[in-house]
């Protein structure tokens, strides 16, 4: 009699994980501070270019259509960008790419100041925002690999320093410009991606030595498998990848639609320009509250779904606010829609660590999602701005943005279930 066939169960994400951390407080504290540095170089060359947008189409004497260009550029480059950086990750190295990704930042940014014309602007900016959107995908997969038992802490950290930079940036960066002019003002941001490459030099080794440790760990842990290998996931196929991807996508969506309109949203419904400002920054002061708040909780496997529901429920409660009552509580509706973002943005960044087995997994995945979050969010400003344009009022838009928030709710739902990429049960 023949022996049954019993299939393979899937490799325990614990197992996976244990003989790969072996992380020394040294270490721990040299990986902390280089996402603190990556981060900062991510946010802060972006944001000082929208504060000092009057002031640079003055000094390159370029018209509004090229200026609209230089805001829409990076957004398409974050999406082909998330596309090809797992390849480019497999084929070159994670730890090689995320230092190139540095190295090419600090480049763009400097390619900007030196030559002063519309063509070096642009070619900058296009090399800045594809080394950022290369680092914004494999930040996720870095961080599994270099310190797998504190994915939330270092992921909550990062996400929380590219909140703050973005605050820091925008404050600072028109004062520099009065003082120093507007090409010190997007250029300084260089030092920190020197002081960010110097950092990565030995991150990047630390990375080397823990892809040879970890292919040895992941075929001791997952040996009931054939030969030893992992579930081979085609993540365009994984419904939990999608449900990822298309939560994610819907929180950029409101992002950007949100950073784009806001206070002209606002002013529509009857508060001053100065106040609808203001109120704006309320939108920004929400995600570090978040991101620390979520650093806490997502350790903890039972709090990622009630999470998850409280982040997708105030945001259609700020949006609820934003189409359908007064200006009164604007602050309210605006502080429900920050929160719930950052939110929602930090628990995908963090799930694409604790939802994969290794760091090849990781870096599909969030290629994945990003590239389509990325897609999706696209369609918010240039969407939600050409009906507006064309009804002449903000009413029907806005309904669109609430109904795609209810939407996100289920998503949120499916996103956050308690299983691993492959759908194996945690």
């Amino acid at each position: 009699m023949s022996t049954p066939i019993t299939p393979n169960p899937s490799p325990n994400p614990i197992q996976m994980q244990s003989g790969a951390d072996t992380v020394s407080r040294r270490q721990f504290w040299l990986v902390l501070i280089g996402m603190i540095l990556l981060a900062a170089n991510m946010r802060s060359p972006i944001v000082a270019l929208g504060s000092l947008v009057n002031v640079i189409q003055e000094a390159l004497n370029i018209s509004a259509v090229e200026v609209g260009w230089l805001g829409s550029v990076p957004m398409v480059l974050f999406a082909f960008g998330a596309l090809v950086s797992p390849k480019l990750a497999k084929r070159f190295g994670l730890g090689n790419l995320l230092l190139l990704s540095i190295v090419f930042m600090t480049v763009g940014i400097l390619w900007r100041v030196l030559w002063v014309g519309w063509w070096p602007f642009l070619f900058g900016t296009v090399l800045l925002s594809f080394a950022i959107s290369i680092a914004n995908t494999l930040a996720a997969p870095a961080i599994k690999q270099l310190t797998p038992r504190h994915i939330p802490l270092l992921t909550g950290i990062f996400s929380t320093s590219m909140s703050v930079m973005a605050g820091v940036a925008a404050g600072v960066v028109l004062p520099i410009e009065q003082w120093l002019g507007w090409r010190w003002a997007l250029g300084s941001w260089a030092v920190l991606g020197i002081m960010a490459c110097l950092l990565w030099l030995p991150i990047r080794s630390r990375l080397a030595d823990k892809t040879a440790s970890s292919i040895t760990a992941n075929a001791t842990a997952s040996s009931s498998f054939a030969m030893g290998n992992l579930p081979n996931i085609r993540m365009w196929q994984a419904p939990l990848a999608w449900q990822i991807a298309v939560f994610m996508g819907l929180q950029s969506l409101l992002f950007y639609t949100v950073a784009s309109f806001l206070p002209t949203i606002w002013v529509s419904k009857g508060l001053d320009p100065i106040t609808a400002g203001n109120i704006g920054m309320v939108y920004q002061v929400m995600a570090p509250l978040a991101t620390l708040a979520l650093t806490v909780f997502m350790g903890r496997r039972r709090w990622v779904r009630p999470l998850a529901m409280f982040a997708a429920l105030i945001n259609v409660v700020g949006t609820a606010g934003l189409a359908f009552a007064s200006p009164s509580l604007a602050w309210l509706w605006t502080a429900c829609m920050g929160l719930g973002g950052a939110m929602i943005f930090t628990m995908c960044i963090m799930m694409i660590g604790m939802r994969t087995y290794d760091t090849e997994q990781a870096s599909n995945l969030s290629g994945m999602a990003q590239t389509i979050g990325y897609g999706i969010a696209i369609i918010g400003p240039l969407g939600m701005g050409s009906l507006h344009e064309y009804l002449g009022s903000w009413h029907v838009p806005l309904v669109i943005l609430f109904v795609l928030m209810v939407f996100n709710v289920f998503m949120g739902w499916l996103a956050t279930r308690p299983v691993m990429i492959d759908g194996s049960h945690l």
